[in-house]
């Protein structure tokens, strides 16, 4: 006998995380769309605003009810709400039994105070914030697969930690000396139109932004600092790169013991062996490699006394719909892999 489809909703459907959630669910075999909510007015087509779509998804836009998505029978949304906006909507689904892939960053620190910190508001769901498992499989795939709520990853971070986390987790490298240096494509920063991402403004320049303030930094710690049994510390620079999509990050940290590149690559392929959507490559990644994939490929050189890893991904698959969607199949016991091999 098939297994009954998991009826799911998207909440906060305009912008592109929500468009690749679209794209990958609708060849999940196991799922059916029944809502996509957004504030925009006269309940537009999905396609209106997705061309893309067209032909392919039919469905209005409506508003968000969370009622009306318990009478329809969701058993799991995906929240594609800005950080702020998402902690008021995320309670009343947890509420009524409905389970939340969350992609805002509102559940991904575990402390309220550090939030407050880096995000300057204080979090207004301090009931349901303990409950909240952090998204990254490769880690913490077991607590997913139970969870009510998952916090979805960032972008940036995941090319960190998972870059990172075999040398943490072996204590191979110096916790407070690493630096990680990431690139990201245009639309990491989202479809809102903003003076930085205006094309006149960012095509044929690179620039850093948030140098020591971008609020990945404490995301990026808190999960080090998990593997690693103990605190890490990081400088994580951003840059934006004339580019749609993609990240590339490169990180250094300081060994601590003798390391060769094949002793490295064997650590990381071990730690990965179970991994489907990470490559460990020996060549040197590119964005190209993973651009329209849940991939990430990672490769570390040995130079000059430093380790050095390169990590790539596409930011709205691997850096936020795809991760999705992998946490949505641990949680109802579907192949990791379905919707995104």
């Amino acid at each position: 006998m098939a297994q009954e489809k998991v009826k799911v909703a998207i909440l906060g459907g305009s912008g592109y995380t929500a468009l690749e959630l679209i794209k990958i669910l609708l060849r999940h075999p196991g799922v059916e769309i029944v809502a996509v909510t957004s504030r925009q007015e006269g309940a537009p087509l999905v396609a209106e605003l997705h061309p893309s779509l067209c032909g392919r998804f039919d469905m209005r836009m409506t508003p968000f009810d969370p009622d009306k998505l318990q009478e329809r029978g969701v058993r799991c949304v995906f929240g594609c709400l800005p950080h702020g906006v998402s902690m008021e909507a995320v309670p009343a689904l947890l509420e009524r039994g409905v389970r939340v892939v969350d992609l805002s960053a509102d559940y991904r620190l575990r402390d309220p105070n550090i939030y407050a910190q880096w995000y300057g508001e204080s979090h207004r769901d301090l009931a349901h914030l303990p409950q909240a498992v952090y998204g990254l499989p490769e880690i913490y795939g077991d607590d997913i697969a139970s969870a009510q709520l998952v916090a979805n990853p960032g972008c940036f971070p995941q090319t960190g930690i998972l870059g990172l986390a075999p040398l943490v987790a072996g204590k191979y490298v110096e916790l407070a000396n690493i630096i990680i240096d990431s690139k990201s494509g245009v639309s990491g920063a989202g479809r809102t139109p903003k003076l930085n991402t205006h094309f006149p403004e960012c095509n044929e320049s690179v620039a850093a932004y948030n140098v020591g303030q971008h609020r990945h930094t404490p995301e990026i710690e808190q999960t080090l600092g998990d593997v690693a049994g103990e605190p890490v510390q990081v400088i994580f620079t951003p840059h934006l790169i004339p580019m749609d999509r993609g990240i590339f990050t490169t990180i250094y940290a300081t060994p601590k013991r003798n390391v060769t590149d094949a002793k490295l690559l064997d650590l990381y392929g071990a730690y990965y062996a179970q991994a489907p959507f990470v490559r460990v490559v020996t060549h040197l990644p590119a964005t190209k490699d993973t651009a329209h994939t849940n991939f990430v490929d990672v490769t570390v050189r040995v130079v000059r006394e430093r380790i050095v890893v390169l990590v790539a991904e596409d930011n709205l698959m691997r850096g936020a719909s795809g991760v999705a969607v992998q946490n949505f199949n641990r949680m109802f016991g579907f192949d990791e892999k379905t919707g995104l091999w």
